[in-house]
């Protein structure tokens, strides 16, 4: 099940834009203090690196990920998730453009 609102949440206003604006995300907190990231991958491929471990929730569109340490890339369409290890990195070919959540922790 793809997750449609996040209730009950702060939003930092100021955009995260990564990658010379192929990546744009505005951060969450929700009342308990969990920590996510909403945003949009436009078409590219990138890498990108991880501090804490990370769930990656495709909400629209679909892309292509590859682990740190792997050679095959994997699809991830609307309502699939995908795990990345904290401390790694990973790389995402999109196509079209990819809506997402990441979950942090």
């Amino acid at each position: 099940m793809t997750t449609q609102s996040i209730d009950g949440v702060t939003v930092n206003t100021q955009a995260n834009v990564y990658f010379d604006g192929k990546c744009v995300s505005h951060g969450i907190t929700l009342a308990d203090g969990t920590k996510k990231s909403v945003g949009v991958v436009l078409p590219a491929t990138l890498t990108f690196n991880t501090g804490a471990p990370e769930i990656m929730e495709c909400v629209a569109g679909s892309c292509e990920y590859r682990l740190e340490g792997t050679d095959v890339w994997v699809k991830s369409i609307a309502g699939e998730k995908f795990s990345v290890p904290g401390n790694s990195k990973f790389d995402i070919r999109v196509t079209e453009a990819y809506h997402y959540i990441c979950h942090f922790g």
